[in-house]
């Protein structure tokens, strides 16, 4: 007897890895929204919008996000070698908004304190993670950063953003109907 494949390719479907069919493709992951933070060397505070965050390891504790080379955000954060990663709740797409595009100044009339970690902490997010670099690992047109956590803080219980397909929710699955381009989009570069 013959085995059946599972899933049979159509004449159409598109297969090869183009910047475009990755991002539809990995847009399909449905995944929570932060924005890491980091106080620069010379004390002024950068931040970018980062939805690859994971937790890595329980003993030692620590976390992961990738951050774009291109980003300006990113190597002040390096520099300094701490950073927080403030978990965004559903609502704030203001706070998600200001701190994904390139223009604009973040921090301009926004109420953020200064961690005892030396971290921005961001107003009203779900949670706060606070680390120091720990490792870099250069991917292509990004940095893999892992993160040794020195601590947790819960703000919040309310739910979290979340980014699928281009949009935020889940509620409409449907590609066609979700927005293709926030302003803070993929013409953007995080981080």
């Amino acid at each position: 007897m013959t085995a059946q494949p599972l899933f049979v390719r159509e004449a159409d479907e598109e297969t090869e890895p183009t910047p475009l069919r990755m991002r539809r493709a990995m847009g399909t992951f449905a995944s929570g929204v932060t924005v890491v933070t980091g106080l620069g060397r010379d004390g002024e505070p950068a931040g970018f919008v980062c939805q690859s965050f994971a937790s890595v390891s329980l003993e030692p504790p620590l976390v992961l996000f990738c951050a774009d080379h291109r980003g300006r955000a990113w190597p002040r954060i390096r520099e300094a070698g701490r950073f927080a990663v403030n978990i965004l709740a559903q609502e704030q797409s203001e706070l998600c908004g200001r701190f994904g595009s390139s223009k604009g100044r973040k921090y301009e009339g926004l109420p953020w304190e200064v961690s005892c970690w030396g971290t921005p902490s961001l107003p009203d997010v779900l949670t706060r993670v606070h680390a120091e670099v720990y490792d870099v690992h250069p991917a292509g047109d990004h940095d893999v950063v892992v993160g040794r956590v020195l601590a947790l803080e819960t703000v919040s219980e309310r739910q979290p953003m979340l980014f699928f397909r281009g949009g935020f929710g889940v509620e409409d699955p449907d590609p066609a109907t979700a927005t293709p381009a926030a302003p803070w989009g993929w013409g953007d570069h995080w981080g």
